[in-house]
């Protein structure tokens, strides 16, 4: 699952961020925009994620605007702490409606709610067992509920055409709206796709979107240290030759799908 969390206040969004980890450490949090301009541009050059954690009151006016700017094309669980805006929030793609402070527990009952309805509006969800389990026995997995991921990657390489197999790639890298494939053994080939067809099309358990420039294998990180401020600094094998570093966002979530 992708989350959007739209939050002007740091101790806010950081509280937001924890409970979503504690609910679920595989969630991926998109970004993390603090007003509306930035939500809106946000929303406008990228794909729509699963689901959006929207405050009501950003430092540059009311979450609402964002849908007279743009397209919404997901669910949203609205966070505030102003209750006069219900209505109007019900009207905008909302599902549910959080005063704060958001407790844990109030958290964990949207997401459910969210995750119910993905599974009765798709024949076919991509939802993780634990996660059904967690619904209770009221909400059955899907049969066809497996997903099948690429095993090998279309390349160029001069006039030539390569499939190379997922398990001899080390990294995916974005140079100019350009994308190359780098393998174990540091040999570069460009690929006619972008990153993020490539995240949907890879096994999560062994490839993870560390940016937006980098995509890696787990075995194609050697060590990682602490970059200050909450950001993780990747050294990857073979070395990529500039930092390679995961936001204070992202950090928890690539902690724990390394220990996968």
């Amino acid at each position: 699952m992708e989350i959007l969390i739209v939050e002007d206040e740091k101790p806010a969004l950081q509280r937001l961020m924890q409970a979503v980890e504690r609910y679920d450490p595989a969630i991926r949090i998109a970004a993390t925009p603090g007003s509306v301009r930035e939500a809106v541009r946000w929303l406008i050059g990228h794909p729509a994620p699963d689901l959006i954690l929207l405050d009501i009151q950003l430092s540059d006016g009311l979450s609402l605007d964002i849908f007279q700017e743009c397209a919404v094309a997901c669910p949203v669980i609205f966070t505030t702490a102003y209750d006069e805006y219900m209505v109007d929030a019900f009207q905008h793609n909302g599902i549910d409606y959080l005063l704060k402070p958001i407790r844990q527990e109030k958290l964990e009952r949207a997401l459910n709610k969210y995750l119910k309805l993905q599974t009765h509006f798709t024949t076919q969800a991509a939802i993780s067992p634990d996660l059904f389990a967690r619904l209770g026995a009221s909400v059955a997995a899907p049969e066809t509920a497996t997903e099948t991921y690429k095993s090998r990657v279309l390349v160029r390489k001069g006039v030539e055409f390569l499939a190379i197999r997922t398990e001899d790639v080390a990294w995916f890298f974005s140079t100019h709206k350009v994308v190359f494939l780098v393998d174990r053994a540091g040999t570069r080939y460009l690929t006619d796709k972008t990153l993020t067809e490539l995240e949907n099309e890879l096994d999560p358990d062994l490839f993870f979107r560390a940016n937006r420039q980098y995509i890696v294998h787990v075995d194609g990180v050697a060590r990682f240290r602490s970059a200050g401020k909450g950001k993780i600094s990747l050294e990857l094998t073979p070395p990529a030759g500039e930092a390679v570093v995961i936001s204070q966002e992202r950090a928890g979530v690539f902690r724990s799908w390394l220990e996968r």
